[in-house]
């Protein structure tokens, strides 16, 4: 007889959650799955589908205003922006389907809404059910900060929560945060025509990032019409007015709407981790060993919940892994990596990274070598226009093992793959190199990249006896 009315309750159904009871329900195990929101989560609803639309319609907005470049007149152009909001919603209506209750249900996962609380190792509460599983997966995401500045609420702040509900392009848009998420916002409000301000209290936009990148990155936001207001933090609002302030001055950003984007927080909370003895860190994040296992052996975690990053392909690995070892355990179990982790930055020019940062390798002392493509080399970056921007490869002095690599440029999100693929599998930019690319491609920036460190290890030596050797044979 059964012990427990599932094998795998899934707490959550965003990215993480999904593939978890996929997973699940692929190796045919009852599954039950739980959501007090929408499925889909913060991808779908309030992260990357509706970012990323918004971003391809600002791209347009831009190419129009600069077509002229291309040798293409074109009247002036204005932005609907009801109509740019209603392209998001029709992107997020037309993938939804694929994260849909229906879809589960018809995998045979039932599917409930509501908040779920742990009750003990094998059971959860929800909506006054207690329901068993052999093991559970919590995957319940991140929300965003507000953080606590005089007079922010009152200003009715906008979040990545709130801000696809608006009506109106806002006139002059304060975005508090000047990472990834704020960045990518401010230039597609600015190209869409909104006066945008960063406040960033670092010394940078992308403040963990490449340093030439974060600089790329900066002066294509100015270009956009984007003021950046960097080594400054948001001291209190009032009247349309945020008060910012740095060692050496206060200034004052006027505005009609603020944008919040200091980073999300774990929802860890309010679940019932601590009575189970389910360890937490202070900010919010689930303490996983490399299995993706808590403290308490049947409950494992993935995803934002869990961290150290807060991307949604991260996520859907760790589900993987979570929901396997979760069905498997105590038979047999995966190990996760989180040492290969790459991601985007959909600014334009994109930025994209995976492995160790240029400064990371500096500050742990490891011997590197640098090998370098300028954009402006590309053939087809030169064809479209788009040449600004670069790819840095960092390899041991004496090997051809990637330790890292910085993209930047149009399409650096599709280029980093390469890259990921050779430290995943372990083989070296030699191999990159002597693959052949099709031309005239964007990928070609990377094996141009390994062709350059490539040229560097030819001994001088063996150039001179070639000299030598060929001289003969004329």
């Amino acid at each position: 007889m059964s012990k427990y009315d599932n094998n795998l309750i899934v707490v959550g159904a965003g990215s993480a959650g999904l593939i978890a009871a996929l997973v699940g329900a692929t190796a045919r195990a009852k599954v039950t799955l739980i959501e007090a929101d929408r499925m889909g989560g913060d991808c779908l609803n309030t992260g990357c589908v509706p970012s990323k639309t918004l971003i391809a319609s600002a791209r347009v907005a831009r190419s129009i205003r600069n077509a002229q470049e291309f040798g293409i007149e074109v009247p002036e152009s204005t932005v609907n922006f009801e109509q740019v909001m209603g392209r998001i919603r029709g992107a997020i209506a037309e993938i939804e389907p694929h994260d849909s209750v229906e879809r589960y249900t018809k995998m045979g996962v039932r599917c409930i809404e509501g908040r779920a609380r742990l009750v003990d190792p094998h059971c959860v509460s929800v909506n006054g059910e207690e329901i068993s599983s052999r093991s559970i997966v919590l995957a319940t995401g991140a929300r965003p900060q507000i953080p606590p500045i005089p007079g922010l609420r009152e200003a009715n702040p906008l979040t990545t929560e709130s801000l696809w509900d608006i009506t109106e392009l806002p006139s002059h848009l304060a975005v508090i945060g000047g990472g990834p998420v704020g960045c990518e916002l401010a230039q597609a409000f600015a190209r869409l025509g909104s006066q945008v301000t960063v406040v960033e209290q670092m010394d940078r936009l992308l403040p963990q990032e490449d340093l030439e990148a974060s600089a790329q990155v900066n002066d294509a936001m100015q270009a956009d019409g984007v003021e950046i207001r960097t080594g400054f933090s948001a001291d209190s609002s009032s009247d349309g007015q945020l008060s910012i302030r740095s060692l050496d001055r206060t200034e004052t950003v006027d505005f009609d709407r603020i944008l919040v984007a200091v980073g999300r927080t774990p929802r860890s909370d309010s679940m019932g981790l601590d009575e189970l003895g389910v360890t937490v860190h202070d900010d919010g994040r689930v303490v996983v060993n490399q299995y993706l296992q808590t403290h308490v052996s049947s409950i494992y975690a993935s995803g934002d919940l869990v961290g150290p990053h807060q991307f949604t392909h991260l996520a859907a690995q760790q589900a993987w892994y979570a929901s396997m070892n979760a069905l498997l355990r105590p038979f047999w179990r995966f190990k996760f990596d989180s040492r290969i982790s790459p991601w985007a930055i959909f600014t334009d020019p994109e930025v994209a990274r995976v492995g160790k940062s240029e400064q990371e390798l500096t500050e742990q002392g490891i011997d590197y070598e640098v090998s370098r493509f300028e954009l402006s080399a590309s053939d087809r970056a030169i064809a479209e226009g788009r040449t600004e921007g670069f790819v840095k490869l960092f390899t041991p002095a004496k090997s051809d093992r990637l330790l890292g690599a910085c993209i930047v440029g149009a399409n650096a999100g599709e280029l980093i793959g390469s890259c990921v693929s050779a430290m995943t599998h372990g083989y070296g930019m030699n191999k990159v190199f002597s693959t052949l690319h099709v031309y005239p491609t964007w990928s070609e920036s990377v094996r141009h990249a390994a062709g350059a460190r490539r040229r560097k290890q030819v001994s001088p030596k063996l150039l001179e006896l070639a000299g030598r050797l060929n001289s003969v044979l004329r």
